[in-house]
């Protein structure tokens, strides 16, 4: 059985799976039996296949009870399982935007200035009760990793410390609208009052990550 993909979507699954996963969608929830029935599988595969997809956290199950024998699970999508899905936010908030720029260009930059603000806000909170430079640099990865980054970070020899994001959760709109990466630099650098924070890689440059150094005061130059 094909192991998922550490980050998953409906396309690359595997055929079972998928078409699994796109009949819970569609009924809202069933048992193995009905679900080897549209699929033309058995039974014993489909509860296979649903094991696998519990494993990862994508479907869980019920107990039915009232009939003759054991009770019958019935299964249904988590709320995990909404990210396999494909989303059109990203098509929405450029138009939403677009519309905003025609109107007033100066209303855009406070769009983005406020998003903005409020990130820094949050992040303040969470910083607060982080001592040291590196559990802050920690709890920054930790927080872009929550907005769908991706991020990791890592302490450098020489002192500075890296934070990479493999994945942009803002891609569709920055591809169109350059306050969003702008917006992603000022956020750093305004959590970080204490260091110098550069982008040495950046997905809208043709690389495949975004990556940002940074570098404590005080560090050798």
């Amino acid at each position: 059985m094909a192991a998922m993909p550490e980050t998953a979507s409906l396309a690359s699954l595997p055929s079972t799976r998928r078409a699994i996963l796109v009949n819970l969608k569609k009924r809202g929830e069933a048992r193995a039996e009905e679900l080897a029935g549209e699929l033309g599988i058995t039974a014993s595969a489909v509860r296979q296949h649903l094991g696998g997809l519990v494993s990862h956290g994508f479907v869980s199950h019920r107990e039915m009870k009232g009939g003759p024998g054991r009770p019958k699970h019935v299964y249904s999508l988590t709320p995990e399982a909404e990210s396999l899905f494909p989303k059109s936010y990203s098509d929405l908030t450029n138009e939403v935007l677009s519309i905003v720029a025609d109107e007033d260009p100066k209303l855009l930059e406070l769009v983005f200035e406020r998003r903005r603000d409020r990130r820094i806000a949050q992040a303040q909170l969470r910083l607060e009760a982080r001592a040291t430079f590196a559990e802050r640099v920690a709890e920054i990865a930790t927080i872009l990793d929550e907005d769908g980054y991706l991020a990791q970070w890592e302490q450098l020899d020489d002192g500075t410390y890296r934070i990479t994001e493999h994945n942009c959760a803002v891609l569709g709109v920055a591809r169109r609208f350059g306050q969003a990466c702008a917006s992603e630099v000022e956020f750093l650098r305004s959590i970080l009052p204490d260091a110098s924070v550069e982008r040495t890689s950046h997905m809208m440059a043709g690389a495949h990550r975004c990556a940002y150094l940074i570098t404590p005061a005080g560090a050798p130059g």
